[in-house]
This record gives C-alpha cells, sequence and structure tokens, in this order.
C-alpha cells in the first residue's frame, strides 16, 4: 500500500477513534445508570481504555506515514518502531480479546457483561464501535502493511504486565467499593477467579500468537514497513 493512502488510512482510523473514545466517555451524568460509571469512571473498563489504546496507536502510525513522506527517515524509523511494538504487543491481542469476550459472554448472559439498562444510555452504533468494529480494524492493519514484531519472550512479558496493571486495577476498585467492575467476577470464589484471570492470560496471550502468525504467513519473514 502506497504510503499516502496509509496516512489517509490512519488518520481516518485516528479520526474514528478518537470520536468513539470521547463520546463514550461524554455519556451524561443524569443518564447514566446507578450500578455503572461509579468509582472509576469508564476507565475501569476494559473497552473504554481499548478505545484510547486505538487512538494512541492509529496517531502513532499516522506520524510514522508522515515523517516518510517528508524524508525524515531517521525520525520516522524510531516512530515506526514504537508502532510496531505497540500494534504486536497490545493493539491487536487487547482489540481482538475485547472483541471476542464481549461477545461470547454478551450471547451467554448480556447481565455479566453489558446490563440491560444500558441500552438507553449507549446507542446500538456506540455499542459495536466499542465491540465489534475493533477486530475488523485490527485485521485490516495486519492485511495493510507489516510489522517487526519483537522477541516473543519480551513481547509477552510485555503484554502479560499489561494484562497484570489492569487486573490489579479490578481488584483494587473491588477493595475499595465491595462491587466488581463486572458482575461476572461475583460469581466465582477465590481460586475460580485466580483461574478465570489465568485464563483470560492465556486467550490474551494466544491472540498474540496468533497476531504473530498472521503476519508471518501474509508478510513472510524479512519484508517491514
Amino acid at each position: 500500500m502506497e504510503i499516502s493512502t496509509l496516512a489517509t488510512y490512519h488518520c481516518l482510523a485516528f479520526v474514528w477513534y478518537f470520536f468513539v473514545a470521547y463520546s463514550i466517555t461524554h455519556v451524561k451524568t443524569e443518564e447514566r445508570p446507578s450500578e455503572v460509571f461509579l468509582y472509576g469512571g469508564q476507565w475501569k473498563y476494559l473497552t473504554v481504555l481499548n478505545l484510547v489504546l486505538q487512538a494512541v496507536f492509529y496517531g502513532v502510525s499516522f506520524l510514522a506515514d508522515v515523517l516518510r513522506l517528508i524524508k525524515k527517515l531517521r525520525c520516522a524509523k524510531c516512530i515506526i518502531s514504537s508502532r510496531d511494538l505497540l500494534f504486536s504487543v497490545l493493539a491487536f491481542p487487547v482489540s481482538t480479546f475485547v472483541c471476542i469476550s464481549f461477545w461470547t459472554l454478551y450471547t451467554y448472559n448480556r447481565e455479566l457483561v453489558y446490563p440491560k439498562s444500558l441500552d438507553g444510555v449507549i446507542p446500538l452504533w456506540l455499542n459495536h464501535a466499542m465491540h465489534t468494529a475493533v477486530l475488523p480494524f485490527a485485521l485490516l492493519e495486519i492485511f495493510a502493511l507489516p510489522h517487526r514484531y519483537p522477541v516473543k519472550k519480551k513481547g509477552l512479558i510485555l503484554l502479560g504486565f499489561v494484562a497484570f496493571l489492569y487486573i490489579s486495577w479490578v481488584l483494587w476498585i473491588y477493595s475499595v467499593t465491595g462491587e466488581w467492575v463486572y458482575p461476572l467476577f461475583a460469581l466465582f470464589s477465590p481460586p475460580g477467579l485466580a483461574a478465570f484471570f489465568a485464563g483470560s492470560i492465556a486467550i490474551i496471550f494466544a491472540l498474540y500468537n496468533f497476531g504473530e502468525f498472521l503476519n508471518r504467513m501474509i508478510w513472510g519473514q524479512s519484508k517491514f514497513s
């Protein structure tokens, strides 16, 4: 794909994610159901954090494209390294995990992850923008250009550390409020919850490996942007 085309795509993707993140973080206070958006606000939800992550990633990608267009290759090389690290370790596995886990649990019992009371607050298009469109965007990025993945051990350690930070945030909120971020967690005993978190980390590690596999199958080992 031509650099100018990539720049246009990344710019549009950045604007889209910025708009979606802005929309969800500016839900009117008086319209929010009493059981959601309390301590930690929207920033306790992985879905919202992922929107910010995607906006940052596409912003960095657009900057890399612009630097390449204006022939600032030394600066571009550094930004491209940051872009590829963001995509491989976080943007692809997290967005894929958000889509798959949300719709799996929603299909089983929506009240565990997305109470029906939210339907009157969050429009259908915004729900799909947060939980559905993130997967096609992630896949499109893989097909649009190659990304250099870090050494697997390093990539998994970084991803595991971020997962640990989010789990710690969830547990901190529970320790302060006595309420779980997602009603699903209340169904588990402490050992069961530990097993659930461990299983979730295993799934997101598998998604990291899947992204690396797709990147290698499409672009091979040697061609990188």
